[in-house]
């Protein structure tokens, strides 16, 4: 397939996807970059794991950005303070060298991501579906540092980012 093809085929996907379809791809995303960050550390390549711990901060930041506090309660709380862990963590890929920060971010989106992926996997079902689901699959230590209580809220409304700031594409 060429890649004006796959780019549209992608495209569609991303336009058709449902909310936490579209949840689950981010975090994957993340997990991928995050991923490639770790080969690029063992092949001692700085450009492309600048490139990919870039990709990943710039994926959580979307994510946390969007979290509606107002409707979201407690679970907005934990799950703000959870994206500002792992952000205050992938520096340390980059100016360390650190492919173990990378890993234990990894360790923290893994169960998100399955969670979503299930969520997403019985269609448009409610959010306290996929806090139950993510509150199930943590890590205990990650579990402690973010519980995770009932959900009372609607998907957050996507703000749109300023002029100057890049959108968020999700690629191959």
């Amino acid at each position: 397939m060429n890649e004006q093809a796959s780019k549209h085929y992608q495209t569609q996907q991303i336009m058709t996807a449902s909310p936490a379809t579209l949840v689950f791809m981010l975090l994957d995303k993340a997990i991928v970059c995050l991923k490639e960050a770790i080969r690029a550390i063992e092949a001692k390549d700085i450009e492309s794991r600048w490139r990919a711990n870039a990709r990943a901060m710039e994926i959580i930041s979307h994510l946390k950005s969007t979290l509606d506090h107002d409707k979201g309660g407690i679970i907005a709380r934990n799950l703000d303070q959870l994206y500002s862990f792992m952000l205050s963590h992938l520096p340390k890929v980059d100016f360390a060298n650190d492919a173990n920060a990378a890993q234990s971010v990894i360790e923290l989106l893994v169960p998100f991501r399955d969670s979503w992926k299930e969520l997403a996997s019985r269609g448009n079902g409610p959010l306290q579906d996929a806090a139950k689901l993510a509150s199930q699959s943590l890590p205990p230590a990650a579990a402690k540092a973010a519980p995770i209580g009932p959900v009372t809220t609607q998907p957050a409304k996507r703000p749109e980012p300023p002029s100057d700031r890049p959108r968020l594409a999700i690629s191959a």
